[in-house]
């Protein structure tokens, strides 16, 4: 029995601990029916695993980890299941991890180059989505859902 309390307790800290390649401190702001949001964050990513640290007045208020499955406050569940509670139950699984990361989106579709960056624009009968990442913003906006996400360089308006 001892050796298995062992081996859980080291299995589940060996989860918890991450160490992130890249951390970068962004001005985020999130805006959905569930979410709400608009201050300093620190976004730490590592290949695809992905950590949103949000501060208010200085203040952790919200981590947000992406990878496999995402972890918020609540505990964690499946990427579809963070899409229907928080965003869209429309949207792909891995939507909000390309967003955070700058990734096209909704597999490339409507890409176009533009002189930093590249734009997207996605209409269907269940999003109109216009998506921009360039050098100095990311920028989400999905008019029909109500969802905007923009994360900016800190010093850029």
């Amino acid at each position: 029995m001892k050796l298995f309390l062992l081996i859980i307790t080291l299995f589940l800290s060996a989860c918890s601990i991450k160490n992130y390649e890249q951390t970068n401190a962004k001005i985020i702001i999130i805006k959905s029916p569930q979410l709400k949001f608009a201050d300093l964050g620190f976004i730490r990513n590592s290949g695809d695993a992905v950590e949103i640290e949000l501060f208010t007045a200085g203040k952790s208020v919200k981590k947000i980890e992406l990878n496999h499955l995402i972890c918020v406050d609540e505990g964690c569940m499946s990427k579809s299941a963070f899409n229907k509670e928080y965003l869209n139950q429309y949207y792909p699984d891995e939507l909000l991890q390309n967003i955070v990361l700058g990734h096209a989106i909704y597999h490339v579709e409507n890409r176009v180059i533009i002189s930093n960056g590249f734009e997207q624009k996605i209409v269907s009968e269940n999003v109109n989505i216009m998506y921009k990442v360039t050098d100095e913003i990311i920028y989400f906006k999905d008019k029909q859902n109500n969802i905007l996400i923009k994360i900016k360089d800190i010093g850029h308006e």
